[in-house]
Parts: structure tokens; C-alpha cells; sequence
């Protein structure tokens, strides 16, 4: 993978870690203003998840990044992203399976799974880069307890 440097999320935790990994996925945008896009077509997406914190887990991670891989390869690796009906339909635009809403969707999917570990890590940011000059970039906002 080549390495890059990615948009920095400015916050006061002690931890972060990044996890970067690619997997080639189909979409298409279900909308007639979306052009070429309309049409099924495929991407090798890479995709970049910020997670922070204040305290490790007993393993002395912040999170394992196994697990996010797992949480997001694993789930849309050589898949049709429309086919995520529990994630993404034709109805309403926010759940288009955009770089936007992909980036958005990810971050969900990685913060239901922190919100289960002891140490509760966050999840800053999900960088989405479809094409070698195009990506987005999802950042939830979040209020340090």
C-alpha cells in the first residue's frame, strides 16, 4: 500500500491510531444527475479510520486493528455496495453509497463496536478515497467528556 498522509483531525486525547486498507468494492449512484456514476461500475477504495483515546484495553491497544479490518474488509471486500440494504437504498440521497456516505456508513459501523469496549475509544474520522484524485472525508462530532 503507499503510504500518505491523510487530513488531521485536531483533538485533546492521548491516543490515536490509524488503520488503512483497500478493497474493491461496485456501486453505482441510484440517480439520474449522477451521470456516468449512474451506471455499475468499480473502485479499489482505500480507506483510512482515526480512532482516539485516553486509556488502552487490557491488551495495551487503544483498539486492535484486526478488528476494524474485520469490521470493514471483511463486510464490503468484492462486494456491491448496494446490496447493504441494512446501510444503503435508492430512497433517500444521504444513503446513496456516495464516498461520502460510504465514509459516514464506515464510521457508524466502527463506533458501534468501540461503544462496546471498557476504554470507549472514538472514531474522529473515515478518509474514503475512491479514485487516485478523488476522496472524502467523514468526521462525526464529538464533545470531550
Amino acid at each position: 500500500m503507499i503510504h500518505q498522509i491523510y487530513p488531521q483531525v485536531a483533538h485533546s486525547f492521548q491516543y490515536e491510531i490509524n488503520k488503512d486498507m483497500s478493497l474493491a468494492a461496485a456501486h453505482f449512484i441510484p440517480h439520474e444527475a449522477a451521470g456516468k456514476c449512474a451506471h455499475l461500475h468499480g473502485h479499489t477504495y482505500i480507506i483510512n479510520i482515526t480512532v482516539a483515546g485516553d486509556e488502552l484495553d487490557e491488551t495495551g491497544f487503544l483498539v486492535n486493528f484486526q478488528q476494524l479490518k474485520r469490521l470493514i474488509h471483511d463486510r464490503f471486500d468484492h462486494t456491491l455496495i448496494n446490496d447493504h440494504g441494512e446501510l444503503f437504498n435508492e430512497k433517500n440521497s444521504y444513503d446513496f453509497p456516495t464516498a461520502e456516505s460510504i465514509a459516514r456508513k464506515v464510521c457508524e459501523i466502527v463506533q458501534e463496536h468501540l461503544d462496546t469496549l471498557p476504554n470507549r475509544p472514538k472514531c474522529l474520522q473515515v478518509f474514503v478515497r475512491e479514485t487516485p484524485t478523488s476522496y472524502a472525508v467523514y468526521r462525526p462530532k464529538w464533545e470531550k467528556k
